[in-house]
């Protein structure tokens, strides 16, 4: 007899009293398209409920009810959401997994160092030690058997690029420093009454060019009119540069500073960006330009202090060891165990195991040509998805609700079968593994499936269909049926390119083995191959960043990325915002005559601007509450009642609809009030035809996935009025897209091409790839055994080609 969790009368977000039953220890695939309530059920009922339940189990109060009747069945849950990566350029796979703390205990045991006196090598395990009481603290001594002289013992902060003790001074532990481009900012050939000085213009032109002129006058080294840059001596071109305050003048003069800008004083043209670029934390806008990020000089990028990189075991720095991707690491460490002798497993057995158990757990996830140094805000969402299910592999638990979102997404097809055989495991130990999911061939191994719908937003939030697959495909109601018995075919009628492709020579960075390869404009490509093949290395790094060895980019009047990160990290921006409707939403507000009555102006009608807004939530419809151990939680204003603004503005309202009404409406219940409104309605309509019209005008944008973010970006292309050519480079679009909702993006896509625009994309989803007018094929594996081109050509010639990867999937 089947055991199940039951859930029964849920109405939370846009659930319709949605009951259903998951059968317990079982893998079962919640699908739908964007918008229709997947993640609701999931994550805000049954996870939600779930912890609710184990916290009042143990006496624990702080997680509100979600809108449930009940719950039965339901065990301690794990959530394993596509939660955005780590922007701290700090976080690396190495500190995110432990595996470096482990290795930088192991170089703090058996790390071998050069004696700072004798310079012969000294190892800690036949160094004497000394513990001495100093500044308040006690510290370790190591005495050099070679010639006595004593040192601070290196210890595992020393390999740590977030300690004092371990980061390079100059850089900081980051490995980049920020440099000015003198090339942009200064014009040598010209004077500085023209335009010399790239940030002097206008009336701030002539009153810097006075100021200039007063300061070489006061250090007796005049300058003639129109004189230019390069005909600058020494001190006139320390003046310039660095100011009156400078070392750099101090030591070309002896002549005392000017106390004040009448008398000469100068802050100097580079001293003066520094300054905005510390006060602005490098947020320079436009300023930008004079600003670029290179490799630290002092520790060549390794974030290390020199003494830190002069230790090593087995021959080896830490710095080497964390350059090496995954499967060499592996290797490494079984040299190790091999090689050390007894004593030196005996000190270090318990930090090798721990790695060696981690690595082996996420070379299993298709991770083995990640390295420890990676940033952790590099990595797709799969992959940090990956690096987290990784933790929970060899778990002895059981009876554990583990919901899972999109566990394939960012995943090349070779790569999906290992994730089914993953959550399988999970599923015989007794588990239940519940997977949010719109990849078919999850589907089609999945004990049950669950879909909601039909369509997203108010038009969603049913339940559709439960059962296996056969009780779906006899499923009138189902959207997901055709999908699962019908797979897709490679595109037959590709269009023809433009005349002027793109042509990449010799392309060598990261993992690129000296690529050539020449990609079609004015077309749909597909840029293919497993994770880590060298696709975004290609695609963003070389022609997105307009390297030397590019040809063919002048063709085009822009060039915009577009990748998987989120629009804006800022809460106060939403849909209605981004796209600019909320502008003209807050001016027909401000035009009706109850509003003129009262004074109000547009301003009175925005939650970012002090006036009409609710000061206590300031406009947000919510206040943040502190839970101690637990995050800090949302909760609804008590003033507004999360309606984001005052009385008097509520009680205005446009086709009885006030202006919170108007950001809780949908894209497609917005059309219905703005009817009348044709700014408004195009592009409505417009954000409708690509499949968002489920989107509430108020949502946040940092609720938005990967690929809702993504065609929302794409949309403000189509609604601008120009007709200026476009290359889009697009990081895996269909991320987080049913099925159903990939035909809108390729309608998107179709539209911008015919503009005579170019799209070249990232793309594991083959129905996307067969849908492409070209096809490269990166690979044929990932890290060092990838980089090269092993295919291209349209969707039927890749199906052909037996050296490609991709194609024996298509």
């Amino acid at each position: 007899m089947t055991e199940w969790i039951s859930i029964e009368h849920a109405n939370e977000h846009n659930l319709k009293d949605v009951n259903v039953k998951i059968p317990k220890r079982t893998l079962t695939v919640i699908t739908g398209i964007s918008g229709s309530g997947k993640s609701t059920l999931a994550h805000d009922i049954l996870f939600n409920e779930s912890q609710r339940q184990y916290l009042e189990a143990m006496g624990m109060q702080g997680i509100e009810k979600p809108d449930v009747a009940r719950i039965s069945g339901a065990s301690p849950a794990v959530s394993l959401k596509q939660q955005e990566t780590s922007s701290n350029p700090r976080s690396t796979v190495g500190t995110k997994t432990a595996m470096y703390t482990s290795l930088r205990m192991i170089y703090e045991k058996l790390g071998i160092r050069p004696c700072p006196n004798c310079k012969q090598e000294v190892n800690p395990l036949q160094a004497i030690e000394e513990t001495e009481h100093v500044d308040g603290d006690f510290t370790v001594f190591q005495i050099c058997p070679h010639c006595e002289f004593k040192f601070k013992k290196p210890t595992r902060s020393h390999f740590s690029y977030n300690t004092i003790d371990g980061a390079c001074q100059q850089c900081k532990g980051i490995g980049r420093v920020v440099q000015m481009n003198v090339n942009t900012l200064f014009n040598m050939e010209s004077a500085i009454e023209k335009d010399a000085i790239t940030l002097w213009k206008g009336r701030y032109l002539e009153y810097q060019v006075n100021n200039l002129k007063r300061t070489m006058s006061y250090y007796d080294v005049p300058i003639e009119d129109n004189m230019p840059l390069k005909n600058f001596n020494d001190l006139q071109f320390a003046l310039l540069c660095h100011g009156t305050s400078s070392q750099e003048v101090e030591n070309l003069t002896d002549k005392k500073e000017p106390k004040t800008v009448g008398d000469g004083k100068f802050e100097g043209v580079m001293t003066n960006l520094w300054r905005k670029y510390q006060d602005k934390n490098g947020v320079m806008g436009k300023e930008d330009i004079f600003f670029y990020s290179d490799t630290c000089p002092t520790c060549h990028g390794t974030k290390l202090t020199e003494q830190s990189r002069t230790v090593k075991v087995m021959d080896h720095s830490i710095i080497e060891i964390s350059t090496l991707d995954l499967d060499q690491l592996l290797t490494w460490v079984h040299h190790c165990k091999s090689n050390l002798t007894s004593d030196e497993i005996a000190v270090v057995d318990v930090y090798i195991r721990d790695i060696e158990t981690k690595l082996t757990r996420i070379k299993r996830l298709g991770l083995g040509y990640l390295t420890l140094e990676r940033a952790t805000n590099t990595l797709s969402g799969g992959e940090s998805q990956r690096i987290r299910l990784s933790a929970i592999l060899d778990s002895d638990l059981t009876d554990v609700i583990y919901i899972i979102d999109e566990p394939t997404s960012s995943l090349h097809a070779k790569d999906t079968e290992g994730i089914i055989d993953i959550m399988k495991n999970l599923r015989d130990k007794g588990n239940t593994v519940l997977v949010i999911e719109h990849n078919t061939d999850v589907m089609r191994e999945a004990d049950y499936i669950i879909e909601i719908g039909p369509k997203a937003g108010r038009f969603g939030g049913e339940l559709i269909g439960a059962g296996t697959l056969e009780d779906l495909e006899s499923n009138e109601q189902s959207l997901i049926k055709n999908y699962l018995a019908n797979r897709s075919q490679p595109k037959q009628n590709v269009r023809h390119a433009g005349k002027t492709p793109i042509h990449i020579q010799d392309a060598i960075r990261h993992n690129l083995a000296s690529v050539s390869v020449a990609i079609p404009t004015e077309s749909l490509v597909s840029v293919t191959g497993v994770s880590g093949s060298g696709k975004s290395s290609l695609l963003f790094d070389v022609v997105g960043q307009e390297a030397n060895n590019v040809s063919g980019l002048d063709q085009f009047d822009e060039i915009i990325t577009i990748n998987q990160t989120t629009i804006s990290k800022m809460k106060r921006s939403n849909v209605a915002t981004y796209t600019n409707i909320f502008t003209d939403i807050r001016n027909i507000f401000a035009k009706l005559e109850k509003s003129k009555a009262q004074g109000l102006t547009s301003k009175h009608f925005s939650f970012n601007t002090n006036g009409g807004r609710c000061d206590t939530c300031e406009g947000l419809g919510y206040v943040m509450s502190n839970m101690l151990f637990f995050n800090d939680l949302e909760v609804i204003c008590p003033t507004c009642k999360g309606k984001r603004f005052k009385e008097n503005i509520l009680n205005i309202t446009y086709n009885n609809c006030n202006i919170n009404d108007c950001l809780e409406c949908s894209v497609e219940e917005a059309l219905e009030v703005f009817t009348n409104e044709a700014k408004i309605t195009k592009p409505l309509k417009l954000l409708t035809e690509i499949g968002l019209g489920y989107l509430k005008l108020g949502q946040t944008l940092t609720t938005l996935s990967g690929g809702e973010g993504q065609r929302l970006r794409l949309s403000t292309a189509l609604m601008k009025k120009n007709k200026q050519r476009t290359l889009f480079l697009l990081d895996e679009p269909s991320t987080g897209l049913h099925p159903y909702d990939i035909q809108y993006l390729l309608e998107l896509f179709n539209r911008l091409i015919d503009r005579g625009n170019s799209i070249v994309m990232v793309e594991h989803n083959i129905h996307m790839i067969q849908a492409s007018d070209w096809i490269i094929d990166v690979g044929p594996e990932g890290g060092v055994k990838g980089g090269h081109i092993i295919a291209e050509g349209t969707p039927s010639d890749i199906k052909a080609n037996q050296a490609s990867v991709t194609g024996k999937y298509l």
